[in-house]
């Protein structure tokens, strides 16, 4: 019996996707190199009902060094297009999730069918691997800003400024809304079910859009923490003494409507970081 393939299964996203489709043969770089083409094709790909691919290089300022920049275009665009060559041949459906780092933030909300037009290494290689994934017959490519699941992510580390009793400096000009992966993940099996047009859609949270510190401030509100406050601070002012760090966009808001009437609603991503936040107390 045809399973899904999750690739990049041990990531933030990888362990979402492993949750959903429990059956699934889930894999990850230790055993399964996509940056590989004689490995790939040695692959028995007849059991593979959907490729799911959560592999990604997302170290956005690794990506701007010499070593960085030639794995993040290894795995985020040359790899895409092993995957999309193997779906095509297969006929198989093969779903990436992308990012809002395509786009230079100059408009706002981004749609699908903007021109991209990615500023940093990390952000080129992501549009690159974007129109790689998109010569496959049958694909869904999901467009997310600002990922949030279960590992090392912005959340988590002000929860612990939180816990500290620690006031921040948070960049409060760019602007756009969390994913959580858990709705990620929805939008992923909802379009699988309703067979949707292939194409790019794009996926975050809805809701009105806020800026790094106005989540903050959303988060300390949330953990019962209005002792603590939140001082905003330009990107540019923030970044000013890292000459290696990779630019941002500014605005990653990204218009939801072509989901929605694909039959998806996103939940508001304050409605999410509340349950996510609930379930970091439990755990």
């Amino acid at each position: 019996m045809k399973q899904p393939l999750i690739i990049g299964a041990y990531g933030q996203l990888g362990k979402a996707l492993q949750a959903r489709f429990p059956k699934a043969v889930a894999v990850d770089r230790d055993s399964f190199d996509i940056t590989d083409r004689e490995f790939l094709a040695s692959y028995d790909w007849r059991q593979v009902s959907v490729i799911l691919n959560a592999a990604a290089y997302t170290n956005v300022d690794g990506a701007e060094t010499a070593e960085g920049r030639r794995a993040a275009w290894a795995i985020n665009a040359q790899a895409m297009a092993n995957l999309a060559a193997l779906a095509a041949q297969h006929q198989i459906t093969l779903v990436h999730v992308s990012s809002d780092y395509v786009f230079d933030g100059t408009t706002s909300p981004h749609t699908e069918d903007e021109l991209v037009t990615p500023l940093g290494v990390y952000a080129q290689t992501k549009a690159a691997g974007d129109i790689a994934v998109g010569t496959a017959p049958q694909h869904y490519i999901l467009r997310v800003s600002w990922l949030i699941g279960d590992g090392p992510n912005f959340v988590r580390t002000m929860m612990g400024l939180a816990a500290k009793g620690i006031s921040p400096s948070v960049v409060d000009d760019q602007i756009g809304r969390l994913t959580f992966t858990e709705q990620l993940v929805d939008a992923i099996e909802h379009l699988l079910k309703v067979k949707a047009p292939s194409g790019i859609y794009n996926l975050s949270g809805d809701g009105e859009p806020a800026s790094w510190a106005g989540i903050t401030r959303a988060i300390f509100q949330e953990l019962g923490h209005n002792e603590l406050t939140v001082t905003g601070i330009s990107t540019a002012e923030y970044f000013k003494n890292k000459p290696e760090a990779a630019p941002r966009p500014l605005q990653s808001t990204l218009d939801l409507a072509k989901i929605k009437t694909a039959g998806f609603t996103p939940r508001d991503w304050r409605e999410d970081l509340a349950t996510y936040i609930a379930h970091q107390d439990q755990a």
